[in-house]
């Protein structure tokens, strides 16, 4: 009987630097997790990581992009299982004053992306995030996400016009 070993990263080799950490959590709150569940998403896209490498495959050319689709998809899971309790605006305006106190005017701007964000279907959400939010070029998304770039362009295109609408209808701008 073969047995296979698991290999272990030594300790304090964190698959994820700092920067990685705070992009998978932007994307996690911005795709709908819950603050309170953030901690358990980054934590699954490091066991993916990790379990990645006990394969044996090969460590993703961009981890940073790797790590912003991994997540992605685990906010579209988690979106997927559970009726979202709270608006993704509260997290969002909360998430951005933790880390930047802004004006009256950006924050109602915030809050009315965000809850045009949470309007838009699945897929479409899925790419402004990755676009704008985890600032990855069109080719990333269109490689991590397995479609071609013109489909990636089209969400986009169709997205950024219906958050367009939805800030005029609202008139924010």
């Amino acid at each position: 009987m073969l047995r296979s070993k698991a290999r272990r990263a030594p300790e304090g080799d964190d698959p994820l630097d700092t920067a990685q950490e705070r992009r998978v959590r932007a994307v996690l709150a911005l795709g709908g997790v819950p603050q309170a569940d953030l901690p358990d998403g980054v934590q699954q896209v490091r066991l993916r990581l990790l379990e990645r490498a006990a394969k044996g495959y090969e460590a993703p050319r961009d981890v940073s992009a790797w790590a912003a689709v991994v997540a992605s998809n685990l906010a579209m899971d988690w979106h997927r299982a559970k009726r979202r309790q709270e608006r993704i605006g509260e997290r969002l305006a909360s998430l951005r004053q933790l880390e930047h106190p802004s004006g009256e005017d950006t924050s109602v701007l915030s809050l009315a992306v965000a809850q045009g964000l949470d309007e838009l279907p699945d897929a479409q959400r899925q790419v402004v995030v990755l676009r704008f939010y985890a600032d990855l070029p069109v080719r990333s998304i269109a490689e991590e996400l397995g479609v071609p770039e013109g489909t990636v362009k089209s969400r986009l295109h169709t997205a950024v016009r219906a958050l367009r609408a939805r800030l005029h209808e609202d008139e924010v701008v």
